[in-house]
């Protein structure tokens, strides 16, 4: 389960490395700002805000530090530039943990700006050039807080999210780089109940558990970064009958979500001379960003709303009233600009559309609209990335067209007569087969971040919109992977679920077979469900593929890029038939792959590992095992245990746990476990509170109670993601020597 950048407050003991900071009230600690005056009118939902942040002061960490792991191949992404473009601040997993990393665009001295080993997640370079504010996941884990620091590496400071108890998230800069948008979650409840009524850990206790769950009786020492659970049988616990199966669900005292939740946008100086100010509250808000502020700061453009109703707002600044309101597709969180002089919004939209497209919205002073019209868009392909240069005058275009990318620029003019004036679109051919992220890089100039199937992550430059040059740092072709294996090119495949719907995905065939023998496979579903599968390189699919395994990679509906029906298509009771493309893609694996039927097994992440645990126990004679990675097994435990806006988010997609509790528990992996007959291997990160652990432990206790062998792996110092190389490392290869020892038997 994925929520587009959704904010997420910990729980469970402290993440095991913390950078050293200086609170408030010790020496050289700036002083807690104070509230601003006009809060009441800015909380236009009701809800009480978070506490306005306060700057909090850190060492400088700057480059070179031992690195916790020194990669060969590394990738770079999420490119931002300094205004004229011949810098850029970037991510970078070079020392085996993604970190801020700047440098020229045309040469290879980069620098290491911040060396603490918490992955950095977004990276924004302030538009006068002063700062460049990022955000990190201390500890690996789903919390996230905003800093800033210098470009020469010096005044390092956290502007939101010191507080364990919060997270906090970047939005757009203003035009002056005075200030910049960031979104802060209100702290959680100390403690809340499980689906059963009892009370779970408090945050921070020494026997709290990540996922706010009691510690299973084989719990591992924490000496380690990573623990396989072998076959000692779980504990039941507290909420769980001597069955295995989970105590009565509809418990009275049992709460739907956790009574919490709410998020407020401040406006922050990174320079700390001047108290944040609070632009807009929302309680039970799902997600809320700032996307672009005029460049007179009297309107803001705003993301909000949970998945698969996300919407446009343009608010005026001044009162917090709200000018404009309009559908946008989930996706990229970056949907539109203003243009320089605040008259016209460029938006990305799939408003009464099946795709997404290119609207021009016509503003009046005040910001109402005067006119919308579509001044872009493709037949059969969703605008996926939208980016404006700093004048506002050229806008580059990302469109998905069957899973790949390709790139457009557009001159826009728009005058009072013509508010959706544009030239004719100019195409730039790609050397990587998917843009993952396209950023303004002063006069005539953008940064591209680009992935491909044969090559790692990395940033090219487009000069004059006439060629593309790869950044000297970025990883060379040669250097994707180790010597001697190259990577395997996907085939794209399609077929026909059983009730008519066509399907897709990527087959990637395990080299050194005839093209007719029959290989075993992996069918791996990916997260979301909203993600698609891409034609990049993935590590994990490498490493199948080198044990001799074939790896088809489908998009089941409910996945993007193929429409707004077709993401649509798995709500509700449509679910039960996502679990059936599972199976039909299994087969068509077998008629066309050629997969052997008797070896297949079932693998995927977030999401995906929901899909896992289900087509386990849904088609229990179809697969010889499956690996469930981060994924729900049982959706009102889940609704219980996860995040007040993931929840909020969640429940227009999979069903709400009060309405629809009945269809939540007909849809879970747990309540059909009699049905396991496989062995199972799950993996989770310790500090996921998208997804809490013990969605995976009770499942793998369940499936040991009935005598089927089942494993957990417990990745230290990761969240819902795994970001850490030598965690991605043992997740790998842990997964593959499991689908080896299963498939090959």
């Amino acid at each position: 389960m994925t929520d587009d950048r959704g904010v997420r407050a910990p729980h469970g003991p402290a993440p095991a490395r913390q950078p050293v900071v200086a609170h408030p009230g010790t020496p050289g600690a700036a002083p807690a700002a104070a509230q601003p005056s006009d809060i009441g009118s800015a909380d236009v939902h009701g809800g009480a805000s978070a506490a306005a942040p306060a700057p909090v002061p850190l060492p400088e960490a700057g480059g070179p530090r031992d690195a916790v792991t020194r990669l060969r191949a590394h990738g770079c992404w999420y490119p931002s530039a300094n205004p004229d473009g011949t810098e850029v601040a970037f991510i970078c997993d070079r020392g085996g943990v993604p970190q801020l990393w700047a440098g020229p665009v045309d040469g290879d001295e980069v620098r290491l700006l911040d060396s603490s080993p918490d992955p950095v997640k977004e990276v924004s370079w302030a538009p006068d050039g002063r700062w460049i504010a990022y955000t990190t996941a201390p500890g690996g884990g789903e919390h996230s807080r905003v800093l800033c620091v210098r470009p020469d590496g010096t005044g390092r400071r956290i502007l939101a999210g010191a507080d364990p108890a919060s997270s906090a998230y970047l939005g757009c800069w203003g035009h002056d780089g005075s200030s910049v948008a960031v979104t802060v979650a209100a702290p959680a409840a100390h403690t809340y109940g499980d689906v059963t009524g009892q009370t779970l850990s408090a945050p921070g206790r020494a026997d709290g558990h990540p996922g706010g769950s009691r510690l299973p009786a084989d719990w591992a020492d924490r000496d380690g970064h990573a623990t396989l659970l072998g076959p000692v049988p779980y504990d039941a616990g507290p909420g769980t009958e001597p069955t295995g199966r989970p105590a009565d669900a509809t418990a009275a005292a049992a709460p739907a979500v956790r009574p919490d939740g709410g998020l407020s946008v401040y406006l922050i100086d990174p320079d700390g001379l001047a108290s944040p100010v609070l632009l807009t509250t929302e309680r039970h808000a799902a997600t809320l960003r700032v996307c672009d502020l005029s460049h007179d700061g009297g309107l803001a453009l705003l993301r909000r709303g949970p998945r698969g109703r996300r919407e446009a707002v343009v608010r005026r600044t001044a009162d917090s009233a709200t000018a404009f309101a309009m559908p946008v597709a989930d996706g990229d969180p970056w949907i539109g600009r203003f243009s320089p002089d605040g008259r016209t919004l460029w938006l990305r939209s799939n408003a009464d559309r099946e795709y997404a497209a290119l609207f021009a919205v016509a503003l009046g002073a005040d910001g109402d609209p005067c006119g919308t019209s579509v001044v872009a868009e493709r037949e059969g392909s969703d605008l996926e990335l939208l980016a404006l240069a700093h004048d506002g005058r050229t806008a580059a275009l990302a469109w998905n067209v069957q899973g790949a990318s390709e790139l457009e620029l557009v001159e826009t003019f728009p005058t009072r007569q013509a508010p959706d004036g544009t030239g004719p679109t100019r195409p730039l051919p790609l050397p990587h087969e998917v843009v993952t992220r396209i950023a303004a890089a002063g006069p005539g100039r953008l940064l591209l971040a680009l992935s491909g199937s044969q090559r790692r992550p990395g940033v090219w430059w487009a000069h004059e919109g006439v060629s593309l040059l790869r950044t000297p740092w970025s990883s060379q072709d040669e250097d994707a992977v180790p010597p001697g294996r190259p990577p395997v090119r996907p085939v794209p495949m399609r077929l026909t679920a059983r009730d008519g719907l066509p399907l897709s995905g990527w087959y990637y065939r395990a080299p050194g077979r005839a093209p007719d023998e029959p290989a075993p496979c992996v069918i791996h579903l990916h997260g979301g469900p909203e993600e698609q599968e891409r034609p990049v390189l993935s590590p994990l699919y490498h490493e199948l593929v080198g044990r001799g395994l074939d790896v088809f990679a489908p998009d089941v509906r409910g996945s993007s890029g193929h429409g707004r029906s077709f993401v649509d298509a798995d709500l509700g009771a449509g679910r039960f038939a996502a679990l059936d493309d599972v199976a039909d893609c299994a087969a068509h694996a077998v008629t066309a792959g050629p997969a052997d039927p008797t070896r297949l097994a079932v693998m995927g992440r977030s999401y995906g590992g929901y899909l896992t645990f289900a087509s386990l126990v849904w088609h229990p004679d179809l697969f010889r095992t499956g690996v469930a990675v981060c994924g729900m097994s049982d959706f009102l435990t889940f609704f219980a245990g996860t995040e007040p806006w993931i929840a909020e988010s969640a429940a227009h997609k999979y069903g709400h746990p009060e309405r629809d509790r009945e269809l939540l528990r007909a849809l879970s992996p747990m309540s059909r476990i009699d049905a396991l007959r496989v062995p199972l291997l799950a993996v989770h990160g310790e500090h996921d509170t998208n997804v809490p652990p013990g969605e995976s432990q009770q499942f793998v206790r369940a499936a040991r109670e009935r005598g089927i062998p089942a494993a957990l792996l417990t990745l230290r110092d990761e969240g819902h993601d795994f970001l850490r190389a030598d965690n991605r490392r043992l997740f790998r290869r842990t997964a593959a020597d499991w689908m080896e020892r299963h498939l090959h038997m």
